[in-house]
């Protein structure tokens, strides 16, 4: 027969089953007519012919659903009837469903919120053609991530023959006036090959040319396609025409296209050339670690061999391209793919919450099975009369997973909802440098990744209950009495039980660790005082700020029209604050201190800080003297630097009256007057780092961008508008931006390991609750079941207590073994997070004792009420039973 006959018959019998069935009989009949023809032609009558071939035939029934059952439309129709008899099932026994529907879906809808958080940083390539090929590139010097120099970046740009294309790049923030309101913007300072290593082109206008890269060419710009509808209002002209930031025109030669994703610097929306001098004058911005450089690998090549190259030139110096100390690449580069550098900060984070909410999932499985078998003890009488009367062991087992399969797919449609109501406040709890945050949404991925977790999910749900409720039935059809059978369920059901204790366990004890992780790292001392203290940024743009003096006097007229704001205690600026992400490292050699010593120290932060910086701060003097109104422009180089620099660089030294360079040994000397206490830059966790202070009109150029710290009499938040009126009455056309309390940029400081700890928080208490919920379960199925047994006890003589001992004693050993078992996988799997571990090891005694008190404490109180409903039995209910 051909499939279109098959496929055109099976959808007639579908849709027309009464005709269907009656082309079946008409062909049964067909049959028994011509058996009947053939035994006349025997010598048997008509009469004996007919009850011939009918006894020949066997049952009518049997024969009509043996014809039924060759096409595949048998298939579907009994499928249809499976999820029918499902639903009957379903809406006879709701309280059951409900319950194992919304464990699901607890367990389905985490799931798939994690997986669209995870799926775009760590398993979507890039949003690049052939993304793979994009790899970051690094100074390693000490073996640590440093920015590139520009003159670094000529030098590979002329030796490689591994990159097709390399560009560099510098984040920068422009003021867009003249068009409405004036607005901020984050852009980017880019090289000429920025756009074409990347592989994508405008979607209007022209792409950079090498020539708009050069020092003395007009300014151009590419802008995004959000700016150009925003504030352009998608403009089809914009190309060509000019636009102004601060008081610079630049003329807008394109437009990118609407779905460029910028990973390198996502909320950025302007692009310029970068215009650094190809003469590379050693004292120039052109010798400064402040570079990203990223690099696009030959097709032809794969990334190791390019990795290989890098580390030759690193090791071969050039006449052609001579390199200055701080910038002579003995330790060579670090180079990885884009996408791994981009994520390697929240990557551990991101893994550890994708295994807490596996783990969620598995107790999430392990409570429903459970569920399942319990109500599965009940339905024994009627599987073994269903088997009496002649259903398969497959057809059984086939309408019980049904049965699974449609509470699976209730739970999936509930946990779909459930994700993308939670998506936003999983969002809100991300880090702040996690990548691809926009690609955060729930898409086709997603919700095919929740369809095939729920049938998934619903086959392994389903099968150990189908195999016990098959087992459950005994040939022949004699039913048998169900307390007879849940004994036969119980090894089973007491072992899943305590494997959701030694789930919940390895989660609980996770999160414990990293509560005692953040207790400990909020525990070390910042350096500073942060209570109280106000943070922004106040930043210059416009023609007239490439004047230093300009630029200076701006800032010291501003921060004096602050110290005269009521309430105002102490305030400066700084051109980097703590804990902010700001990285301005420098070279700093101390004229005592051999050459050897000093090519080994690149990386001491560098701050430009005006008079009372370390008051307001917070920041203790540990030796000499602060930096002063005195120490301006043309009187003697001072500086200040930090304790451990000084213990450091500087041992057995008395470090005041010391010499030191900051850069170019050609520059001047700076000579230490002071010693202050240490701070974190970078992280709470990091250690602290070489620090130098320096006065802002003694550095060699004018930091455009300063901080602004503010110490109140009580309430510095609520002086931010006395703040803001105060600098707009110097300049208003000055933005001020990244408004925060000190106190909450440390708690931000720290935001992989919080992001980490509420997940594991929140998928810990779930687990506490459905262990308990699983053992509470077990324990009231089990006094049931034995309720005969309890009043036999009760009349033989047994106290309350005896029996109430007795319940009690069965939940806590299974807890106990739970505990134990949940104990040795917590030691292995908390490895998994020991990077986010602070100041305890993944085998913390108290942690692990807390924990097991915990779930000790819940699991006795699941037993409680089971345990005194067996012990309020009256021994008269022995009677009622056989």
């Amino acid at each position: 027969m051909s499939l279109w006959r098959q496929l055109s018959r099976g959808i007639h019998a579908l849709v027309h089953r009464s005709a269907a069935d009656r082309d079946i009989a008409d062909e049964v009949q067909q049959y028994i007519d011509e058996a009947a023809a053939a035994f006349e032609a025997r010598g048997l009558s008509p009469e004996d012919a007919r009850r011939a071939a009918r006894r020949q035939l066997g049952s009518m029934t049997a024969v009509h659903e043996q014809v039924r059952a060759y096409g595949w439309e048998h298939i579907v129709e009994t499928t249809l009837s499976d999820i029918r008899h499902a639903a009957r099932r379903i809406r006879r026994y709701p309280g059951h469903a409900t319950v194992a529907a919304l464990t699901l879906a607890l367990g389905i809808g985490a799931s798939t919120a994690v997986f669209s958080a995870v799926n775009p940083v760590l398993f979507q390539p890039l949003p690049y053609p052939d993304s793979h090929r994009l790899m970051l590139i690094w100074d390693g010097q000490g073996g640590t991530r440093l920015a590139v120099t520009f003159g670094t970046f000529r030098e590979l740009i002329a030796r490689n023959r591994s990159f097709e294309s390399m560009a560099v790049m510098n984040s920068v923030q422009l003021t867009l006036t003249g068009v409405a309101e004036p607005e901020r913007l984050d852009g980017q300072f880019v090289s000429a090959d920025f756009f074409r290593v990347l592989g994508v082109r405008p979607a209007l206008g022209r792409d950079f040319e090498a020539s708009d890269d050069e020092t003395n060419s007009p300014y151009v710009v590419i802008i995004s396609d959000g700016l150009w509808r925003r504030r352009f209002s998608a403009d089809p002209t914009i190309v060509g025409r000019q636009i102004t930031f601060g008081d610079v025109p630049v003329t807008v030669i394109g437009v990118l296209a609407r779905g460029f994703e910028n990973v390198l610097s996502p909320t950025a929306e302007i692009w310029s050339p970068l215009k650094y001098d190809t003469a590379l004058p050693l004292n120039g911005r052109e010798w400064g670690h402040h570079l990203r450089l990223v690099g696009r690998v030959r097709a032809d090549l794969d990334p190791q061999s390019a990795v290989q190259e890098l580390g030759a030139i690193a090791r071969t110096t050039l006449a052609e391209y001579p390199r200055p100390r701080w910038a002579a690449l003995q330790d060579g580069f670090i180079a990885n793919p884009l996408q791994d550098e981009l994520t390697r900060s929240v990557r551990p984070a991101l893994i550890a919450v994708a295994g807490a909410v596996i783990l969620l999932l598995m107790i999430a499985c392990v409570n429903v099975t459970n569920l399942l078998l319990a109500q599965g003890a009940a339905r024994h009488s009627e599987l073994s009369v269903r088997t009496a009367l002649g259903a398969s062991r497959s057809r059984i087992i086939r309408q019980l997973l049904a049965e699974t399969l449609l509470l699976a797919a209730i739970g999936g449609v509930l946990g779909i909802v459930l994700a993308h109501t939670t998506l936003d406040a999983l969002l809100a709890l991300t880090p702040p440098e996690l990548p691809r945050a926009a690609a955060i949404t729930i898409d086709k991925a997603v919700l095919a990744f929740a369809a095939g977790l729920t049938t998934l999910i619903g086959l392994l749900v389903g099968l150990l209950p189908a195999r016990h409720g098959f087992n459950a039935s005994v040939p022949g059809g004699a039913p048998q009495h169900s307390m007879r059978i849940a004994r036969g369920h119980q090894i089973t059901r007491r072992s899943l039980v305590v494997v959701q204790v030694a789930l919940a366990l390895i989660l609980l004890v996770s999160a414990g660790l990293l509560l005692r992780s953040l207790q400990h790292l909020f525990a070390m001392p910042p350096g500073f005082n942060p209570n109280e203290l106000l943070t922004l940024q106040v930043q210059t743009a416009g023609q007239r700020f490439r004047d230093a003096d300009t630029t200076h006097r701006f800032f010291a007229e501003s921060l004096e029209a602050v110290q005269q704001v009521p309430g105002v205690t102490a305030a400066a600026f700084t051109s980097q604050l703590p804990l902010t992400g700001d990285v301005d490292e420098w070279g700093v050699h101390f004229e005592l201190v051999p050459r050897a010593a000093a090519d080994e120290t690149h990386d001491t932060y560098r701050y430009a800080v005006s008079s009372g910086y370390f008051d307001a701060m917070g920041i203790p003097l540990r030796a000499g003297r602060d930096l002063d109104t005195h120490d301006i422009a043309g009187a003697p180089l001072v500086a200040v630097i930090n304790e451990s620099m000084a213990r450091r660089r500087l041992p057995g030294l008395d470090p005041i009256g010391q010499r030191l360079h900051i850069g170019p040994d050609s520059g001047p000397w700076f000579t230490v007057v002071g010693v202050v206490g240490d701070v974190t830059q970078a992280s709470l966790a990091v250690t602290r780092s070489d620090a130098v202070y320096v006065t802002p009109s003694q550095w060699r150029f004018a930091d455009n961008a300063r901080w602004l710290v503010v110490r109140g009499q009580t309430d510095a938040a609520a002086l931010t508008p006395a703040i803001r009126q105060a600098i707009s009455a110097i300049d208003k056309d000055q933005p001020i931006i990244r408004v925060a309390m000190m106190d909450e940029r440390v708690k931000t400081s720290a935001a992989n390991r919080r992001f980490a700890l509420l997940i594991f928080e929140a998928f810990g208490i779930a687990a506490l609750i459905l262990a308990a919920v699983g053992t509470y379960s077990l324990l009231s199925g089990s006094v049931t079941e034995r309720t005969r047994e309890m009043g036999v006890r009760a009349a033989l003589g047994a106290s309350r207590s005896n029996i109430l001992a007795l319940v009690i004693r069965q939940g806590m050993a299974l807890t106990g073994l739970g505990i134990a078992i949940g104990s040795i996988g917590a030691a292995i799997t908390s490895r998994a997070i020991v990077t986010l571990l602070f100041g305890v090891t993944p085998l913390d005694a108290v942690t692990y004792v807390g924990v097991a008190a915990l779930m000790a404490g819940v699991s006795m109180i699941a037993c409680a009420m089971p345990a005194w409903r067996a012990a309020r039995v009256r021994p008269s209910v022995a009677l009622r039973f056989e």
